[in-house]
């Protein structure tokens, strides 16, 4: 029998778990390249900037392999290249200090060409790297230019010919948009060629990317269907729809070695599905952290997000804000922890609403996996409200961690959670609409079966328990994506 044939993939990226993150983005970048060599299919590495912000105890283990020019429009930058192997996977680390030894990894005015130089730096490594990869998987706007200046400038070149480039689309709304005059003077973009970035008088480089890649994967099954609705797509509806064949949507995974409370060394106290009473022990050390009653028996929501209008917070001000009484969310026998970071508007509502209702909310304005740990450890319940989600790892976290997800149906949300009904099935509560009086309604479903029947929630939360989120479906989907694009 022939040996299977392995495929060589290289994963172009701004950020990469543990080396550089801001979110989801490095999560998936880093987990699942190594999910995809567990498989034996495929050999997939990953590409991203050799920024500030990396560690020491890393880049001492990094390997020096070459510099070289790159030109950029007029420019001609020094572009070093770096190797190191992690868990499985080999790390290539692009090097310029201009554009990457700063304090964060984005916000600055010229990141436009910061990152223009990134996918060229990109594509101009290939002939250095001790691997051919036969396909390209770029991430987001940042490093869509990837299959634009291989269709460009690379495709026919030798030792470039029949490279496959497949666009990622972590959120649709971070497009890349900037005024046309630039696309000469720093993306390199020839004037015959500037309709090709050009969408609505404007730069919009992932549309661009949409138009030059051949395939596009997005976060979930649900949200590349979405992603042709008006009302997701961040005005490229037409765009996808026409391109509508390239799409193919493949659920996220998550660690679930690191996600683990059996295991998990941020919790108070470890416990698995046969020992729910652990998971109390765990609340009640919580709520002396964080000077809430102690109390093992009051139902705890989390909601653990982003703190942007999108992801529902919008639904929980109008809650909290109700005139009625009977419909206020914190007049009810519960305690809800809120922990996040992002519009400053949002966090001065929330820690105002905790000076409100000090015996039962708390705002936590920052992002601290040791903490996530410890809240999903301690909640009953997790909230997830959101207007969009591509996937959403949150309610797969809070899955591994017993806490029960509410959540609204959309993007990854709904091809992960399947309401429960009246308990018997599913794996969490589902509300339909984009609307504070539904998501009430379910929450207030799911805190009375916690209260008044508590055989039905404890068969719950082990079910929720047993969900498998790993990586390796997803992992299998991509392998069959990738054969596919290069037979």
């Amino acid at each position: 029998m022939a040996k299977a044939k392995i495929h060589n993939v290289l994963f172009i990226t701004t950020e990469a778990d543990p080396f550089a993150s801001t979110g989801g983005m490095g999560e998936v970048c880093s987990a699942l390249p190594r999910a995809l060599n567990k498989t034996k299919k495929t050999d997939a590495r990953v590409m991203m900037p050799l920024y500030e912000d990396v560690a020491y105890r890393y880049k001492e283990h990094m390997t020096f392999v070459c510099n070289i020019t790159v030109g950029l429009a007029w420019r001609n930058q020094y572009c070093g290249l770096f190797r190191m192997e992690y868990e499985g996977v080999v790390y290539y680390f692009v090097d310029n200090e201009y554009y990457f030894k700063r304090g964060n990894l984005y916000g600055y005015y010229d990141d436009a060409e910061r990152f223009a130089f990134f996918s060229r730096a990109a594509l101009e490594l290939l002939p250095y790297l001790d691997f051919k990869p036969e396909v390209l998987q770029s991430n987001d706007h940042l490093t869509a230019l990837v299959p634009v200046y291989y269709k460009l400038d690379y495709k026919d070149r030798d030792g470039y010919k029949r490279i496959k480039n497949v666009f990622t689309i972590h959120n649709i709304n971070y497009q890349g948009i900037y005024p046309l005059v630039i696309a000469g003077d720093v993306f390199g973009i020839a004037d015959e060629n500037v309709s090709l970035v050009e969408y609505n008088g404007k730069i919009n480089l992932a549309k661009a990317a949409i138009v030059s890649c051949d395939k596009i994967t997005t976060m979930s099954p649900q949200y590349a269907r979405e992603i042709r609705l008006p009302e997701f797509a961040g005005g490229l509806d037409g765009v996808l729809i026409e391109n509508r064949e390239k799409i193919v949507g493949i659920l996220n995974g998550i660690d679930v070695d690191e996600f683990d409370p059996a295991t998990s060394k941020s919790l108070f106290v470890n416990y698995d599905a046969n020992n729910l009473d652990a998971k109390k022990k765990n609340k009640i050390e919580l709520q002396r952290m964080l000077s809430l009653p102690e109390d093992p028996d009051v139902p705890v929501v989390c909601m653990v997000a982003r703190m942007v209008a999108y992801k529902g917070y919008d639904l929980l001000r109008k809650s909290i804000n109700a005139d009625n009484v009977e419909q206020n969310l914190l007049d009810t026998n519960m305690q809800l922890i809120i922990m996040g970071k992002g519009d400053a508007d949002i966090e001065g509502y929330l820690t105002y609403i905790q000076n409100m209702y000090n015996r039962r909310v708390r705002t936590l304005v920052t992002y601290n996996k040791d903490i996530m740990h410890k809240l999903l450890a301690a909640a009953d319940i997790c909230l997830i409200p959101s207007r969009t989600e591509p996937c959403g790892l949150t309610q797969m976290y809070a899955c591994r961690f017993g806490a029960v997800p509410v959540v609204r149906a959309t993007g990854g949300l709904i091809d992960s959670i399947v309401d429960c009904g009246k308990g018997d099935v599913g794996n969490g509560f589902v509300f339909e609409e984009y609307d504070s009086d539904m998501m009430d309604k379910t929450i207030y479903r799911a805190l009375d079966m916690y209260t008044n029947d508590k055989a039905t929630w404890t068969a719950l939360v082990k079910r929720v328990m047993a969900c498998d989120f790993s990586w390796n479906k997803a992992a299998l989907e991509y392998n069959v994506l990738y054969r596919v694009l290069t037979a």
